[in-house]
């Protein structure tokens, strides 16, 4: 029988593991964790040293209470402060060390707790990048095209452009494919530089590239990363060799991002040159190069700094292009919940990581199987013990050159699903983390970057987490598939829109191609797909819509009710605008062709859309444009 338990019974359910035994479901049913679950839980966190709460950071904010006694603060700008009891309310935001009276040093991060929020309300576009293909573009949207997006935005009064993660991933190598989906990065710190438009590069010139393969790739059906990206990388690497490395601009540059720079560059030239014959997960290496900072790295660095100086290099560039097609408007980069587990990150930071699970979502109105989305977690104690250094270059790479980030799966904050070895995403166990901590850290690089933060609270969502994203300023996700309630009555302080990635746009739902689709695709039962339809009809059409309504009135409808919305950012979907019935992603399922879907409109031909141009008329009245 299911029942609400007390706040305190699951408080205890919480072991000193961190490995929650009891939780609740999307249907507000209570579940016990398998026994065997938690024993592989346990042994994959581990055990943390006595004294880590001695040397653990500390996270807190001007004006409360350190409970340390007396101590000595070394702050970022290099001047000398000591602390008794409570810390001043003019204390200095940002990233310090401190000292005990008994000789412990300490991280000491000062936060402002709130995140910066823009003024007033306003829209924009929410889009996949690669999808965002242009009659220039190589085979994949890039960051040209992600400028084209921005000036069509700021044309029509829009805010913002709300883009999939543009993180790294694995080179491709003979044997390879490049990973096509952003969720699942060799890194959260880098950027993809397939993502470049070749021909903004300095130092590019026309004959590096073959035209006949490059028109034959940018006329795919679907996004081809791999021939983009063979096409990419040769004409990237001449410039290179013709202009780059000499550069005293992007010495200074690289000189600036210090060792972790380094660090991925490195591990991008081992990929390279290692992944033929070892593959590109770094746990198939030889064992003198599986450690980063080990005396084998060093040396294999040195004898390949010019295919090192190709990596970072080609960062540099990344960095440009994004401030350049960002401008002055706000682009809100993705933040995925992990990263390959034989990924960049994942070498950089492999102490800190559990071997043996995954991360997902148990079943939930999205999936009724779960999802197991294949990162390997970071362990709790270990991530503390670490300073909380691999979160906070996450956040801070994700939101720069930017203003703003959307955390994905913002509850894995407080908690993740971890599911072991050779289980399915039903079989796994909850594991808290120090959201207290998390969030500020979030604040504090929102408040110095002047970014808006959204958190995605879509799934199965545990009481206190939107009252503790609502402290800190981070807006929740309102999504017009999920709400009972018409938008007219959401939140201010939320992103409102229709759909995402991982749910049926307007017209695949309109004409049940969407429902088609989860059914070729996926083991979802016919019941489960069928009902789920009849669910998001029932808010699409709160207005009815005529019996001989086509798509283009289905996107009408739906986007009339999301306009109402009062929220600070209302995201029109590029899919919906040009009546795509195919969604990015079917969550479940490696074998339909998710992340490679291209909008059916070239982005620089979207101003001559009659659909297009029916959408933003509607937006245009809606905010008095």
């Amino acid at each position: 029988m299911s029942q609400t338990p007390t706040d305190a019974a699951f408080d205890s359910a919480v072991d000193d593991w961190g490995v929650q035994h009891r939780w609740l479901d999307a249907a507000d049913e209570v579940h016990e964790a398998d026994a065997d679950t938690v024993r592989r839980l346990r042994e994959a966190i581990g055990t943390p040293p006595a004294d880590l709460e001695d040397r653990a950071p500390v996270v807190t904010r001007p004006g409360r209470e350190l409970g340390l006694g007396r101590v000595q603060v070394r702050c970022e700008d290099g001047t000398e402060r000591e602390v008794d009891g409570r810390l001043p309310e003019d204390f200095p935001l940002g990233y310090h060390r401190l000292t005990t009276a008994a000789g412990m040093e300490r991280r000491l991060v000062v936060s402002p707790g709130r995140c910066w929020l823009p003024d007033e309300p306003t829209w924009g576009w929410a889009v996949q990048l690669y999808a965002a293909r242009s009659t220039r573009s190589w085979g994949i949207g890039d960051l040209g095209d992600l400028r084209t997006l921005r000036e069509l935005t700021e044309a029509a009064g829009g805010g913002f452009v709300l883009v999939n993660p543009l993180h790294a991933v694995a080179p491709v190598v003979e044997g390879s494919s490049m990973e096509a989906s952003p969720y699942l990065p060799a890194t959260r710190r880098f950027r993809n530089p397939v993502y470049l438009r070749v021909e903004d590069v300095p130092g590019h010139e026309p004959g590096d590239v073959d035209t006949a393969r490059r028109d034959a790739v940018a006329a795919t059906d679907l996004v081809d990363r791999d021939a983009a990206w063979a096409l990419k990388r040769a004409a990237l690497r001449a410039a290179y060799d013709r202009s780059g490395g000499a550069d005293s601009a992007f010495a200074a540059w690289r000189d600036e991002q210090g060792e972790p720079l380094e660090e991925f560059a490195t591990w991008s030239a081992l990929a390279e040159a290692l992944g033929a014959q070892h593959g590109i997960d770094w746990h198939g290496w030889p064992t003198e190069l599986r450690d980063p900072r080990g005396d084998g790295v060093a040396t294999w660095r040195a004898e390949h700094a010019e295919d090192v100086g190709f990596h970072a290099w080609l960062q540099w560039q990344l960095d440009a292009q994004l401030r350049a097609a960002s401008g002055d408007l706000i682009v809100i980069q993705d933040l995925p919940i992990g990263v390959s587990g034989g990924g960049a990150d994942a070498w950089a930071w492999q102490d800190v990581l559990a071997e043996g699970v995954s991360v997902g979502a148990p079943p939930d109105a999205l999936n009724t199987l779960g999802q197991d989305w294949g990162s390997p977690p970071l362990v709790p104690w270990r991530l503390r013990a670490a300073d909380y250094e691999p979160f906070v270059e996450s956040v801070r790479a994700t939101i720069a050159g930017a203003g703003g980030l959307r955390i994905d799966h913002v509850m894995g904050l407080f908690r993740l699903w971890w599911i072991p070895e050779e289980g399915d995403a039903r079989g796994g166990g909850y594991v808290r983390y120090p959201s207290d901590d998390l969030l500020d850290i979030v604040a504090l690089e929102s408040h110095r970057a002047q970014a808006v933060v959204v958190g995605e609270d879509l799934g199965t969502v545990e009481p206190g987490v939107a009252e503790a994203l609502a402290e800190r300023r981070i807006l929740s996700y309102k999504v017009l598939w999920f709400e009972d309630d018409a938008p007219s009555s959401w939140p201010r302080e939320a992103l409102a829109t229709v759909t995402t990635h991982d749910l049926p746009t307007v017209a695949g739902l309109w004409t049940g191609a969407d429902a088609r689709d989860q059914l070729d695709a996926t083991d979802m039962p016919e019941d489960d797909v069928r009902s789920g339809r009849e669910e998001l009809l029932s808010r699409l059409t709160r207005e009815p819509l005529d019996d001989g309504a086509g798509p283009a009135d289905a996107v009408q409808a739906a986007y009339r009710q999301l306009v109402e919305a009062p929220s600070l950012l209302v995201a029109l979907s590029l899919e919906d605008a040009v009546l795509e019935e195919r969604r990015p992603n079917v969550p479940g399922t490696t074998e339909r062709e998710n992340w490679r879907i291209p909008l059916a409109v070239p982005v620089d031909r979207l101003g001559d859309s009659p659909e297009v141009g029916r959408l933003l008329d509607l937006v245009r009245a809606a905010y008095g444009g």
